[in-house]
């Protein structure tokens, strides 16, 4: 199955062994996940847990400062990042504490490295759904990846403001996005002031995505909250 759009997320391995390492980063790089970030001991593996804030987690139960189930407790209290550990001992009792504990996966060496590559990308599918760049509304149909409106069997294209109002308001389907946070998104740390700004890349997003702009359908105004987007199942 294909695993392509999993390739950007970033992979921590916690092992004590730089041979097992070295070779998973090798693998998991010709495979196309080039992420990969690496500590030998359990302090390595919660500081860097904290500071590169990975999307997946392989920890080694046994460790030279402790053990992967402890590990596992102390990156749960700021992460809900999912976690498979590996262990050289393939024992129920193991496998029972570590799925105990929140654990999504389980993997007993040895192992085959194509072995841990499905189940990283069978676990991390579970979490991480595979975003579609296309945006079907009632009067067109926006490809994000491209920045283009195709309305009628024409092709328009988008500003980059655009581009990041869509894509802001295509995150929130359905829901309200406040003029603050659509303001931020556009402009920064510092959005205020940019209200007007705002309303005039709103006007000119409707001319591109909706049959009639006066009338729309698709982005609709909230009153003194903010914008939302309605999609087409």
């Amino acid at each position: 199955m294909d695993h392509t759009y999993l390739h950007s997320k970033k992979i921590l391995l916690v092992d004590d062994e730089p041979e097992l390492l070295n070779m998973l980063c090798t693998f998991l790089a010709e495979e196309g996940f080039e992420n990969i970030v690496t500590a030998a001991t359990m302090k390595g593996g919660l500081d860097a847990a904290r500071s590169e804030s990975p999307d997946l987690a392989v920890l080694d139960v046994m460790l030279p400062d402790g053990d992967g189930f402890s590990l596992m407790r102390q990156i749960r209290t700021f992460s809900e990042m999912p976690m498979i550990f590996l262990t050289a001992k393939d024992e129920a009792a193991d496998k029972l504490a570590g799925l105990g504990l929140g654990a999504d996966d389980y993997v007993a060496k040895p192992f085959l490295p194509q072995e841990l590559l499905l189940r990283i990308c069978a676990v991390m599918r579970r979490y991480y759904k595979e975003e579609s760049t296309l945006i079907i509304l009632d009067g067109s149909t926006v490809d994000l990846s491209r920045a283009e409106v195709n309305k009628d069997g024409a092709v328009i294209s988008l500003t980059a403001k655009e581009h990041i109002l869509l894509e802001t308001l295509a995150r929130n389907e359905g829901k309200i996005v406040t003029v603050d946070a659509l303001c931020e998104a556009l402009w920064g740390d510092n959005p205020f002031g940019y209200e007007n700004s705002l309303n005039a890349h709103v006007r000119r997003v409707r001319e591109k995505i909706e049959k009639d702009p006066s009338k729309p359908v698709s982005l609709i105004t909230i009153k003194g909250l903010g914008y939302k987007l309605n999609t087409r199942k």
